[in-house]
């Protein structure tokens, strides 16, 4: 069950670049409803600001959400989520990597390439998380997470049978992230340094491919045999 975290008095600013597309609504929506303060960041003003209307409708105008562009969103923020498609995916890191300085990047972004999506293709750096990781520079950490949950869970108020790797340039990084894994309502794992992004992002595919075979829409993966203490 997803932690009531509305009572605590939560600090962070999180800016969800691409909040206007499934999976960054989804994030946007366990995040503002846990208690913190988000902001949907797109190329269009106009587009992010219905898109936090939208999602402000769910939580019945009780949460922090607020619509803008992508670098006043990146820019007001501590820790940045880019959950843009894969080919929007070094242009917007481009625009807003002066910003990002001292903050942590959570990357989303799954190295599809269609029409073969079912197919793993990594970019020539060995994920995405490491592409971003060349295109930000030193000063930035970057992590990897939630490539393997559906947007179909996050949008909706159900326990979610669903783990969440997470990968990233430091411990410390990576601890961060789990805490908005958890403020998700999400059971997250320490999958170690960012160089094992490719696995969270090849299984991406993987699950499509499971989808595709076996009828389903929202295949995700469960660790079995270890326990948190």
């Amino acid at each position: 069950m997803q932690k009531d975290l509305t009572k605590e008095p939560l600090l962070l600013t999180i800016a969800v670049l691409g909040g206007t597309g499934k999976e960054g609504k989804g994030l946007a929506y366990r995040w503002a409803k846990a208690g913190y303060k988000v902001l949907i960041g797109s190329r269009s003003s106009e587009r992010a600001v219905t898109a936090a209307s939208e999602i402000m409708e769910l939580l019945e105008g009780s949460s922090s959400l607020v619509g803008t562009n992508n670098r006043e969103a990146a820019q007001l923020a501590e820790i940045v989520v880019i959950a843009v498609p894969y080919s929007a995916h070094r242009e917007t890191l481009e625009s807003v990597k002066d910003l990002l300085k001292g903050k942590i990047l959570v990357d989303v972004s799954v190295p599809l390439i269609p029409p073969k999506v079912a197919k793993v293709q990594m970019p020539p750096a060995g994920s995405a998380a490491q592409e971003a990781k060349e295109i930000v520079g030193d000063g930035v950490d970057v992590c990897a997470a939630f490539q393997n949950v559906s947007h179909e869970h996050l949008l909706s108020d159900n326990d979610v049978e669903c783990d969440v790797l997470v990968t990233g340039t430091s411990k410390d990084a990576r601890g961060e992230v789990l805490k908005l894994v958890e403020a998700a309502g999400l059971t997250g794992w320490d999958a170690g340094p960012i160089e094992n992004s490719v696995v969270l992002e090849g299984l991406t595919s993987v699950l499509i491919n499971i989808n595709k075979q076996y009828g389903s829409t929202h295949a995700g993966i469960k660790i079995t045999g270890a326990y948190k203490k």
